[in-house]
């Protein structure tokens, strides 16, 4: 079975696809596919083989992923390894410093599209990652493309992960690795030519998650 519908949220990093992604699933009683769950996945599971990232081969994360998965669970999917739920640990600093090579590999990028493209088969999904409406759902019912000024995504991202206001030196900081970032995924992440783009910078999650349900919604509407 295809997919009935699909809203694809794409965007830089930190830009709140994942976070926003899962709550506009939620409010529209959808189910929730976080692609870069698995690219975080695939770069767990090769630094559980020896040797530095600076060795790994396309070939090598490839064959630590061989044992990832999506399992589904209410309203989303987890990764898997080994049939075991994948859960903060793909969250941890030295993944994070890591995914970005792992998200560059040709091969590891189409294995991550193929795992989507399957878990997606049959259900109305919202679906995040870098490509999802360019290149693993073209033909999505709605695309939409997030952004929000670099300062602001800093703040965000370390108050989720301080648990605290931060500092301006810390937002600085994290600002110049997101600024960075953003170089290094420039030809991976491109916006669809029709997708929808919301800035964020001075939206609360909620807002913006009422915003995309209502387009969601508006588009169904009309299928």
């Amino acid at each position: 079975m295809a997919a009935r519908h699909v809203l694809t949220i794409d965007g830089p990093a930190a830009s709140g696809k994942s976070s926003t992604a899962q709550w506009v699933a939620r409010t529209l009683g959808w189910r929730h596919v976080d692609s870069g769950s698995l690219y975080r996945a695939a770069t767990f599971a090769r630094m559980q083989a020896p040797g530095a990232p600076e060795t790994w081969t396309e070939g090598s994360v490839l064959s630590g992923a061989a044992g990832i998965g999506l399992a589904p669970v209410e309203g989303s999917f987890i990764p898997t390894l080994g049939g075991q739920p994948l859960g903060e640990e793909i969250r941890a600093p030295d993944v994070t410093a890591e995914v970005s090579r792992v998200a560059r590999m040709s091969g590891v990028r189409q294995w991550v599209n193929r795992v989507v493209q399957q878990a997606a088969q049959g259900h109305d999904v919202v679906v995040d990652g870098r490509d999802m409406g360019t290149v693993v759902f073209p033909d999505a019912s709605l695309k939409v493309w997030l952004v929000a000024d670099p300062w602001e995504r800093a703040r965000r991202r370390l108050q989720q992960r301080l648990g605290r206001r931060p500092s301006d030196e810390e937002i600085a900081a994290e600002t110049d690795e997101l600024v960075q970032r953003d170089s290094r995924d420039a030809t991976q992440t491109v916006q669809a030519r029709d997708a929808v783009l919301i800035d964020t910078t001075y939206l609360t999650q909620p807002e913006q998650v009422e915003r995309i349900a209502a387009l969601a919604r508006a588009v169904s509407a009309k299928r």
